[in-house]
C-alpha cells in the first residue's frame, strides 16, 4: 500500500517511515509546506492528514487531491506514532 502523510512533526519522520515499513507500506511524508504539493502527492492508496501540526494550505491541497483522485483520506488531530499505527491497522483491514 502506498501512503502519503501530510503534517505531523519533523522529529517523527523516521518513526513514521519505520511504522509504515512495519505495515509493508511505501510512504511519502510532508511535514513542511512544499511547492507543487499536488504533483508530489501522486496516486497513493491512502492520505493520512495530521491536522494539528500542519499548514492550512497543506490541508486544502490534501483534501482537494483526495476528492479529485478518489483517494481515501484519514484525518487525525494527533500526529503520534500510535495514531499512525491505528490508522494503518484500520486501512489494512479495509483493504483485505
Amino acid at each position: 500500500m502506498n501512503v502519503v502523510i501530510i503534517g505531523g512533526n519533523d522529529c517523527m519522520v523516521c518513526r513514521y517511515k519505520a511504522i509504515c515499513k512495519e505495515f509493508a507500506c511505501k510512504a511519502k511524508i510532508f511535514t513542511q509546506p512544499k511547492g507543487n504539493l499536488e504533483g508530489l502527492i501522486g496516486n497513493p492508496d491512502l492520505i493520512v492528514l495530521f491536522t494539528h501540526p500542519v499548514a492550512h494550505e497543506m490541508v486544502k491541497v490534501a483534501k482537494k487531491e483526495a476528492a479529485r483522485k478518489d483517494i481515501l483520506l484519514v484525518q487525525s488531530h494527533c500526529g503520534s506514532a500510535n495514531a499512525l499505527r491505528n490508522i494503518l491497522e484500520a486501512a489494512s483491514g479495509m483493504s483485505s
